[in-house]
């Protein structure tokens, strides 16, 4: 029987209560096993879906949500980070081009100078956890469909965004 969303759900609460965010990475495992659903997959979105987000699931005692996303093609997003909260990527179908930053100046610097640390792929059936403050940015070559697992309501905390203006980014030679 394949993997169920309700039971992703539950393995996604039992994991946070009985281990934190240090359980992420199981429930990145857990996830891709979710994503190999095809049931689940088309249940989730249709060739019709709008872009945007859609809440799937929100657990209350622990405050993670199950985000559907449907990213339309061609766009690159800024550098950003999820503040103190925690997220998981997953792509359902298309790719997911990740690229991982770090700030090389001070915190207390007004503008912020980032350095590119990692760029790689998440393809169908692919996740990847970020604990709080990582800063990233997704490009998506094609339209495409993704789960995301955050550790609370991010438009209810401070996060990083990449401000062109103020902040600028080294590339590595």
């Amino acid at each position: 029987m394949a993997y169920t969303l309700d039971q992703f759900c539950s393995d996604l609460s039992a994991t946070l209560k009985a281990k934190g965010q240090a359980g992420l990475p199981d429930i990145a495992e857990k996830l891709s096993g979710l994503l190999q659903n095809p049931d689940f997959v088309a249940a989730t979105f249709a060739e019709e879906t709008p872009p945007g987000r859609r809440e799937l699931w929100h657990d209350p005692d622990n405050d993670a949500y199950v985000l559907a996303h449907v990213q339309e093609g061609g766009k690159t997003g800024k550098p950003h980070s999820h503040g103190a909260s925690w997220a998981i990527y997953g792509t359902a179908r298309g790719v997911t081009e990740m690229t991982e930053w770090r700030r090389v100046n001070p915190a207390g610097e007004e503008g912020a100078v980032l350095e590119k640390t990692k760029a790689y792929a998440l393809g169908p059936g692919d996740t990847q956890a970020y604990g709080p403050g990582v800063i990233h940015s997704t490009a998506h070559p094609q339209r495409t469909w993704v789960i995301r697992i955050t550790g609370t309501d991010l438009d209810a905390i401070p996060r990083y965004h990449f401000r062109a203006k103020t902040d600028r980014i080294v590339e590595q030679v």
